[in-house]
């Protein structure tokens, strides 16, 4: 598909998600059904899958990055993750950095993120109880994440440059 598309269409990309837990897929639409389809629940329901379901295709060299380098091969945890020929090293990142680590997150599991946080000098860590999607849309998401992202941020900000350009 990579080679004849030249990327990963969205179809794909969304199927390879489902594939990571079928069944709560299915959970998921079951507890949409017993919803009042005219709920604010509902419609938040509706609104979240529309999102997610309208991407865009995975140009094909980001898409085996990903799936091979990344998940297959672990290749940023080894030290031979390349860009433009360099090696990207974790032990080598010297700016500030801020790992969010969502407790339940089924694509990048904590352990992963936690790890890439070990691996860089001086990392700070935020853990949330969220997963993946739901750590930046979730109800409790402003709370966990957006507000301690930015009160990081004003803290780790050199004065001065809060306002790019000027």
């Amino acid at each position: 598909v990579l080679e004849m598309a030249g990327a990963l269409p969205v179809d794909w990309v969304q199927a390879l998600f489902y594939l990571l837990d079928p069944f709560r897929v299915i959970d998921k639409f079951l507890n949409f059904a017993a919803l009042d389809q005219q709920s604010a629940k509902a419609e938040a329901f509706v609104s979240l899958e529309d999102w997610l379901n309208d991407g865009f295709p995975l140009p094909a060299p980001i898409a085996r990055t990903v799936l091979n380098d990344w998940y297959g091969g672990n290749k940023p945890a080894n030290g031979e993750w390349l860009i433009a020929g360099t090696p990207v090293l974790l032990d080598a990142v010297e700016a500030q950095t801020l790992v969010v680590v969502p407790g339940a997150d089924r694509i990048v599991p904590p352990p992963s993120a936690r790890s890439m946080a070990e691996a860089i000098p001086n990392a700070s860590v935020l853990d949330v109880p969220s997963g993946h999607i739901g750590m930046i849309t979730g109800r409790n998401a402003q709370a966990e994440v957006w507000a301690p992202l930015a009160g990081w941020l004003h803290q780790t900000m050199p004065r001065g440059s809060e306002h790019p350009g000027r």
